[in-house]
């Protein structure tokens, strides 16, 4: 237990100094200059030939954060079978079956919007 203790007191302690040394040295160091110029990103001596922001698709976007989503159901539901088999009572089932209504809803409902569709 004492060794436990000493490698979560180091864990927040090195982090700790280490942040405050880097802060130090960083507030101590002068100010670059910044400008246009060295804050534009770096395009082997050219100069750069559109606005480094250049504006993106909304529904792309929307599809890839969908895809998350759907990623992260995928992620949580894989302890499903490895529940099954150890649990001898189905507790978990109706919280799984209820996850998944709701996602399903969500589905219908991008799906009845038109979110899934790439190019109309």
């Amino acid at each position: 237990m004492m060794m436990l203790t000493f490698i979560f007191l180091m864990a927040l302690i090195i982090p700790t100094i280490l942040l405050t040394l880097f802060s130090l040295i960083n507030f101590s160091t002068p100010f670059s200059n910044k400008n246009r110029e060295t804050s534009s990103p770096f395009e082997c001596g050219f100069a750069s030939s559109s606005k480094a922001r250049t504006p993106f698709s909304l529904r792309f976007f929307l599809l890839a954060v969908l895809f998350l989503i759907f990623d992260i159901e995928i992620i949580i539901l894989l302890p499903a079978p490895i529940l099954t088999n150890s649990s001898p009572t189905s507790s978990f089932m109706l919280p799984m079956v209820m996850f998944l209504l709701i996602l399903t809803m969500g589905l219908a409902h991008e799906w009845n919007e038109g979110s899934l569709e790439w190019m109309s």
